[in-house]
């Protein structure tokens, strides 16, 4: 069970506490669970009962009772307790059964992992001054709503920069009555599109003006452009780029991740590469069943993919594009601690084994997130660096 299926399970509950007449509240549009804090119990917390307290007229702690019930007999759910004044606290039945779900997500959804209908009765319009970095955030924005189910319209309060749409920048009208979206600091004055794509280029500039938080100054320097570790943007793209590359070493060696042993012939006109997560194949289970065969350098980054959706899904909520840029240097960092500690390739005489079809199936996971994440921002992910 994934996070996004603990989430709709809550709903579920709530619903039917409210149909069954157990509590009298309006249904919530969506329930929030979080990873429950150090120190804390079960793996997910949710507070959807303090949340309900008021409108039904009863007790954080009542409310929470009711829902316990129904959500502790579903699927997937090994304990629910209540906690404090009325958080509901979750234990998954089966964590490695958990992990397989979120790895199979991602392998079936591909780049659209993380994307939803939360927004779907959405309708939207952003305005944005004529200048750069507003136009950029609102184009970043509107790729992040319509990900989760809303329309979108945009507009400018005046002609747009032409050179924006080299920065991938679309604009769907001008001089409309202002919706704006505010808190976005603008760039110092003289920078314009077109000198930061011919010093930046369309990736690193749009990179620099959506990574920082929107009222924070945007990072436009040489800095960028540095093919190495000590820049984010580089790190995110080669986490990608050799995530990728061991899916075609794998090959090489003659085992994918979705094969229960070496890799079945590959029909004429296809390659690897086509049969690769999110490629329109069906998935398959390389690891079975039981626990997936990790160490614990593996369980930051399953977290971090598993939280995946729900990161899209504030950042399009909060307006925030620079909460998906960080969210990929946490992956970027998680994957290349698990690549470093739980080789996915095997080495010398070795064997390909179940261990190293799981492992190259988690690394193939987090290329999927790090290159839908850049797509969401406008920023290339590379095959190859």
């Amino acid at each position: 069970m994934t996070p996004a299926d603990l989430s709709r399970t809550v709903l579920h509950a709530v619903r039917r506490a409210v149909d069954e007449d157990a509590l009298r509240a309006p249904v919530p549009a969506r329930v929030r669970v979080e990873r429950t804090r150090p120190g804390g119990s079960g793996d997910y917390a949710c507070a959807v009962a303090l949340q309900l307290a008021g409108p039904a007229a009863l007790p954080a702690l009542e409310v929470a009772a009711i829902l316990r019930e129904r959500v502790a007999a579903e699927p997937g759910v090994g304990r629910v307790e209540i906690t404090g004044p009325g958080f509901l606290s979750f234990t998954l039945d089966a964590p490695a059964a958990g992990d397989r779900a979120v790895l199979d997500a991602v392998r079936e959804q591909g780049l659209a992992y993380g994307h939803g209908d939360a927004l779907r009765e959405d309708i939207l319009q952003f305005h944005h001054a004529r200048e750069v970095r507003a136009a950029v955030t609102a184009h970043a924005v509107r790729r992040l709503v319509v990900a989760q189910g809303a329309r979108v319209r945009v507009s400018c309060e005046e002609a747009s920069d032409p050179d924006w749409a080299r920065l991938g920048v679309t604009v769907d009208a001008h001089g409309t009555p202002p919706v704006p979206l505010t808190g976005i600091r603008p760039v110092p004055a003289g920078v314009t599109a077109g000198e930061l794509l011919e010093r930046l280029g369309p990736d690193a500039a749009r990179w620099g003006l959506l990574r920082a938080a929107g009222h924070d100054r945007a990072a436009l320097g040489p800095e960028l452009l540095v093919q190495g570790e000590a820049n984010p943007l580089f790190r995110v793209r080669y986490a990608h780029a050799r995530a990728r590359a061991l899916t075609r070493g794998a090959a090489l060696l003659g085992f994918t991740a979705g094969h229960a042993s070496y890799a079945e012939p590959v029909p004429d006109g296809e390659s690897h590469a086509e049969t690769a997560p999110g490629a329109g194949h069906a998935p398959h289970t390389p690891y079975g069943e039981g626990p997936l065969p990790y160490d614990g350098a593996a369980r930051p980054l399953l977290d971090l993919i598993a939280d995946h959706p729900g990161v899209l899904l504030a950042a399009a909520r909060h307006r925030a594009p620079d909460r998906v840029a960080r969210q990929l240097e946490a992956v970027a960092h998680a994957f290349f601690d698990f690549h470093d500690s739980c080789p996915p390739l095997p080495a010398g005489d070795e064997k390909p084994s179940a261990a190293h079809r799981a492992r190259l199936a988690l690394a193939e996971a987090a290329g999927t997130v790090l290159a839908g994440g850049l797509s969401l921002l406008g920023i290339r992910a590379p095959e190859h660096l």
